[in-house]
């Protein structure tokens, strides 16, 4: 098959031969065979053959002619499909990307339809053998619309012979095809926003709705429908008040404007060109969006770019902000066991409820803010250095904070609960032995899981008499006492009992005897 030339060089040629230039001259000033010069010279001399219509269009049915059913007559008339009066209606159902089992009951059942499944799918099936559509062309009104997307910058060559590859992200506005273009060494989120940015302030304004492709810098999921967004760039959006709008995953025709322009840049601001620095590409970029990409007519709208940009587009942008977006990193961390995260090497406290879960966080330098996962702020440090833990009071969870943590004070009214002796007892002991009775305290405290407070009032009374404020005094008070043992009564009479006269007897009797001499 013969190569086809592009119709922009078709034109050149046809346009030179009516300059007077001979076949030889046109092929070797537009680089293309003789033969293909003199062929398409010859093609313009030809009479243009009528266009055909689409297969499917009523024009093509009106102009070939209906093929007789078999066994009818060579003139008779062809005849209707069944369907043809529910036309739109399957059409309609078709655009829904409902099945021709499914549209066939629905004409059974919500309009009557009385022939059979096979009339429906052969009639589905000649609508979808028509020819495609042409594509819808969108212009977009001004100040409506923003198209972003990134192409192959122009080499950095350093003074060593060090060669970079570039990034280039142009903006172009839809409306004026006002354009923007600044080159980076990485498509990365932070770089990506820092261009965007760069554009609205360059165009003084902010187009309601920014198109892009699904870039890794911005869409953490491509989808048409419910498309992931990242939050840094959702909450870029949110300070200039524009909308992210990602394209349907490889249909980059849904932002043509930008497409072209990537390669109106690619080819006629960097191609051949090398630069020692990013700022020197970036200073050229600059100076040809003004000097020449604002000053051509545009091939589609006919209209000066920069002549329609300051007079129509830009009165239609939104107003920038105040001021720039405070950029931060971000990045997202699981929660230790401790209830911290980690962020540049140091240490940050959440609520306990998120342990072991998985947090948002997001550091600038100055702070750290923490989010869950629905962006929802739950804590808030100034950012340490690295090795150091910022942890704040409120996220240690209350079974965690120790009595000696909480203080004297809230000791004292805990054993207080105990009763007044006890209460006593406490307050005399902190003020004879001073920060060493705190940890008494928690001592005391922890008796009365052992022992009654009746038993514990007791003994606070008699080493308050005493003045004993030490804790194993009031421990050996509390096993001394104990519980009250069983007591038993005597008998006074009994069989073997004898009478206490006899034992008296016995014991004098035993004092008359002489004492037993014993001799060596």
């Amino acid at each position: 098959m013969a190569n086809q030339l592009k119709m922009a060089k078709v034109h050149s040629i046809l346009t030179l031969h009516q300059n007077g230039w001979s076949s030889r001259r046109i092929a070797r000033e537009l680089g293309v065979h003789r033969d293909t010069v003199r062929r398409h010279l010859r093609l313009a001399k030809e009479p243009a053959k009528p266009a055909k219509a689409p297969p499917g269009s009523d024009a093509s049915a009106a102009a070939k002619p209906a093929k007789a059913p078999p066994g009818s007559a060579a003139g008779a008339p062809r005849s209707r499909s069944a369907c043809d009066p529910f036309r739109q209606i399957i059409e309609e159902k078709l655009d829904q990307g409902l099945t021709a089992q499914r549209i066939y009951q629905d004409l059974v059942g919500d309009h009557g339809f009385s022939d059979k499944y096979h009339s429906v799918r052969r009639f589905v099936r000649k609508l979808a053998a028509s020819g495609p559509l042409p594509f819808r062309r969108m212009e977009c009104e001004p100040g409506a619309e923003g198209q972003v997307d990134f192409g192959t910058g122009a080499p950095v060559v350093n003074g060593e012979g060090r060669r970079r590859r570039t990034h280039v992200l142009r903006v172009v506005l839809s409306h004026s095809r006002k354009g923007y273009s600044e080159s980076a060494f990485r498509q990365t989120t932070e770089s990506f926003l820092q261009c965007l940015e760069n554009a609205f302030w360059h165009f003084g304004g902010v187009p309601r709705t920014v198109v892009i492709d699904n870039l890794k810098a911005a869409v953490a999921r491509a989808d048409w429908y419910d498309p992931e967004v990242h939050p840094i760039v959702r909450s870029f959006c949110e300070h200039y008040g524009t909308v992210l709008v990602p394209t349907r995953p490889y249909m980059p025709r849904h932002k043509g404007k930008v497409e072209r322009g990537v390669g109106y840049v690619k080819s006629n601001a960097l191609k051949g060109r090398t630069f020692a620095t990013l700022a020197d590409e970036n200073r050229h970029l600059l100076d040809w969006e003004t000097t020449v990409a604002d000053t051509r007519l545009h091939g589609t709208t006919r209209k000066q770019v920069g002549k329609v940009f300051r007079e129509v587009e830009k009165p239609a942008l939104l107003p920038l902000p105040a001021g720039r977006f405070g950029f931060f990193r971000e990045a997202q961390r699981s929660v230790h066991r401790d209830g911290h995260v980690e962020v540049a090497k140091a240490y940050y406290s959440v609520p306990p409820e998120y342990l072991a879960r998985r947090v948002w966080v997001r550091w600038d330098g100055r702070v750290v803010r923490i989010f869950n996962e629905r962006m929802e702020q739950i804590a808030f440090h100034a950012q340490r250095d690295p090795g150091r833990f910022s942890t704040q009071g409120k996220h240690i969870h209350v079974r965690k904070v120790s009595g000696v943590e909480r203080g004297a004070e809230w000791m004292l009214e805990q054993v207080a609960r105990i009763g007044p002796q006890t209460d006593r007892w406490a307050r005399a002991m902190v003020e004879a032995r001073g920060v060493q009775g705190v940890r008494v305290l928690a001592g005391l405290r922890s008796l009365a899981g052992h022992y009654r407070d009746s038993q514990i009032e007791r003994a606070c009374e008699i080493a308050l008499s005493h003045t004993a404020f030490r804790l194993r005094t009031l421990r050996a008070l509390l096993k001394r006492d104990g519980d009250l043992q069983e007591s038993f009564e005597f008998l006074a009479e009994h069989e073997i009992i004898r009478d206490m006269a006899e034992y008296g007897q016995l014991v004098q009797a035993s004092f008359r005897q002489e004492p037993l001499i014993v001799q060596t």
